[in-house]
């Protein structure tokens, strides 16, 4: 007790003296430099929780594809961290926030721009943030947006022409569709509402994915003589870590989305987050256990999956009730989506459509019928999955199909069959084993 007094006692003139000599202006927005510490150092720790997100997109993937395409599938989700990063930096963010625009697309100029002291600072967001911090939070986001393209075309994209259209979508898609809501555009003037990215980020992955399936088309031996083959992934071990590291880092990815540590509402956001992922776990265990009379593993790491990325769009503005709700129909879903999609012969090989596309319309849906805010209408929702889902596939078939013309977008039967680790890379991802080509 006497160490601890006698601590504050020194203390204390230490504190006085700093606190004396922080300059008037930090203060000018409002907030305590303390506070403005906290909230900045909040922001930055989500980042850290996002980028987490993309080592588990990485071992999810993998674990769900077969072991001589891992090599591939780890090269892909780390090349596009580095091109989400990059692109960001050199026109996605002024793309996604250009200020003052006719809420269609603007541009605020090449590269990063600080503003000059405090403005960059203290006064940038009213003491929640400094820029640096909204860019690197805001980028990693774009990096998610592609990552989700590359388990829909997993085990038979040419890696080259993968990373040309991911580049292009991540660079100038994602941030001028994402300008119409998140920058102030014409999405948000008309009140469609989407927190942390249902569909700004999941469906315009999605809707990207969609399109880039259609034109590469099914794996080999996946549709045979009209039947279904199923085409087991490798690891099971791999694909849990990487749903519990995605679950993880969703924290980072709605608690961040409050853009400030403000006790209540990141609190709320995580309660949310995470009783809509057990809910989805549950319905799809269920559901699954029910349809195919046995427990489906990659169902409810799935399910999980799908009740978080339908709780995003609301996960502020819903009652815990509802939270449950939204995860609970997102687990049914994505069973039935799954299902539906190999019925109509289209290939996923780690159910990115069912997740992503179709379980982020229903998470911007839910925020029309739950949310406590009476401004928020579904209608307007409705408005908003349309013009994005138009939009980014659109776009994204375009660029695909224009890529399959000029350089291809599928690797040869024979690489296909012998495995892309080998063939694109020269290196297995398990040196010692042998591994087969089925």
């Amino acid at each position: 007790m006497k160490k601890r007094l006698l601590f504050t006692y020194l203390a204390l003139p230490l504190v006085v003296a700093l606190l004396g000599i922080l300059p008037t202006s930090a203060f000018a927005a409002g907030v305590s430099q303390e506070l403005f510490t906290v909230n900045n150092t909040w922001m930055l720790v989500a980042t850290f929780l996002v980028f987490i997100m993309h080592l588990g997109f990485a071992t999810l993937e993998s674990g769900l594809t077969r072991a001589k395409n891992t090599t591939n599938i780890l090269f892909k989700n780390t090349a596009i961290v580095a091109i989400g990063l990059l692109t960001y930096a050199l026109c996605g963010f002024n793309l996604m926030y250009p200020g003052d625009f006719n809420g269609w697309i603007g541009f605020a100029g090449i590269g990063l721009s600080l503003p000059a002291g405090d403005a960059g600072l203290i006064g940038y967001a009213d003491g929640n943030y400094t820029y640096y911090t909204d860019f690197i939070f805001q980028a990693m986001f774009a990096a998610t947006a592609a990552t989700i393209v590359s388990g829909a075309v997993a085990e038979r994209v040419k890696l080259s022409s993968f990373l040309v259209f991911s580049t292009i979508f991540v660079a100038i898609v994602y941030p001028i569709v994402g300008s119409w809501k998140w920058g102030g555009g014409w999405l948000d003037k008309m009140g469609f509402y989407d927190f942390a990215g249902s569909t700004l980020v999941h469906g315009v992955g999605g809707w990207g994915a969609l399109a880039c399936v259609l034109v590469l088309g099914p794996r080999i031996g996946k549709f045979v003589n009209g039947q279904v083959r199923p085409i087991l992934g490798h690891s099971m071990p791999l694909a849990t870590i990487g749903v519990f590291l995605l679950w993880l880092g969703w924290f980072g990815f709605n608690g961040g989305s409050v853009l400030s540590a403000d006790p209540g509402a990141v609190s709320l956001v995580f309660v949310t987050t995470s009783l809509a992922a057990a809910a989805g776990v549950i319905s799809s265990m269920v559901t699954s256990w029910m349809v195919q009379k046995k427990p489906d593993l990659s169902m409810i790491l799935n399910g999980s999956l799908a009740g978080l990325v339908g709780i995003t769009a609301g996960s502020d503005t819903v009652t815990v009730t509802s939270s449950i709700i939204i995860g609970l129909v997102a687990g049914v879903i994505v069973v039935f989506s799954v299902m539906f999609f190999d019925k109509i012969k289209i290939d996923d090989p780690v159910g990115a459509l069912s997740v992503h596309l179709v379980c982020g319309i229903w998470g911007t849906l839910a925020v029309g019928i739950f949310s406590t805010n009476p401004e928020h209408k579904l209608w307007i929702q409705f408005v908003g999955v349309i013009a994005y889902g138009v939009t980014c596939f659109v776009a994204a078939f375009g660029i695909f199909l224009a890529l399959k013309v000029t350089m291809g977008v599928r690797v040869t039967e024979q690489e296909e069959m012998e495995g892309l680790d080998m063939h694109e890379h020269g290196v297995a991802a398990y040196n010692g084993f042998q591994i087969t080509n089925q």
